[in-house]
C-alpha cells in the first residue's frame, strides 16, 4: 500500500521507466504474464511505495481502448477480482458467506469497468446468478472459455 507518494510527479512516465527496466513493452504485457494477480499486486511490483492499483488500472484501460481490446479488459478485471476474492475457486454452496465474496468481486468488477460496458455487465452477472459456474471455477486468464461465452470480444 502506497502513502499517497504514487501521485506525486508523473506516475505514467514512472510506470513506463519501470516496464522497460523489467522488460516490458506495455502495462498490458506485464499484466499479461501475471494474469490472476490482483491489481495491487501488480502496483507493488512496479514500485512498492510510489504506484498504485488504480494507477494500474487506469493504464492498464487506456491501453485497451487504444488497441480497441476494452472487453478483454473487462474480463481481465474479472479475473482479477475473482482471483483475489475466491482464492479456492466458485463456492460450492452459496450460503451467507460466499455469496458476499461473489458479490464483493462482481461489485469491485463493476466499479472497475469503463460505463460504456456497463450493460454488458449487468447482462453478465445475472448469468452468472442464474446458471452459476461449477464449483471449483478458477478463470486463468480473460480468454478463459465460459468468459468468452458471456463477454464476447467485441467487433471492430
Amino acid at each position: 500500500m502506497t502513502d499517497g507518494r504514487s501521485w506525486e510527479g508523473n506516475w505514467k512516465v514512472r510506470i513506463h521507466d519501470r516496464l522497460q527496466e523489467r522488460g516490458f513493452k506495455s502495462l498490458t504485457a506485464f499484466a499479461e504474464a501475471r494474469p490472476t494477480v490482483p491489481f495491487v499486486t501488480l502496483a507493488e511490483e512496479l514500485g512498492k511505495d510510489d504506484v498504485a492499483g488504480v494507477q494500474v488500472l487506469r493504464g492498464l484501460l487506456a491501453e485497451a481502448e487504444r488497441s480497441k481490446n476494452v472487453m478483454r479488459f473487462v474480463r481481465d478485471v474479472l479475473v482479477r477480482h475473482l482471483a483475489q476474492t475466491l482464492p479456492d475457486g466458485w463456492p460450492a454452496v452459496m450460503d451467507r458467506n460466499p455469496r458476499f465474496q461473489v458479490a464483493k468481486a462482481i461489485a469491485f468488477w463493476s466499479t472497475d469497468t469503463p460505463e460504456s460496458h456497463q450493460e454488458r455487465i449487468d447482462q453478465a452477472r445475472a448469468v452468472l446468478r442464474a446458471n452459476p459456474p461449477p464449483p471449483g471455477w478458477r478463470p486463468l486468464g480473460p480468454n478463459d472459455e465460459l468468459l468468452l461465452t458471456l463477454l464476447p470480444d467485441e467487433e471492430a
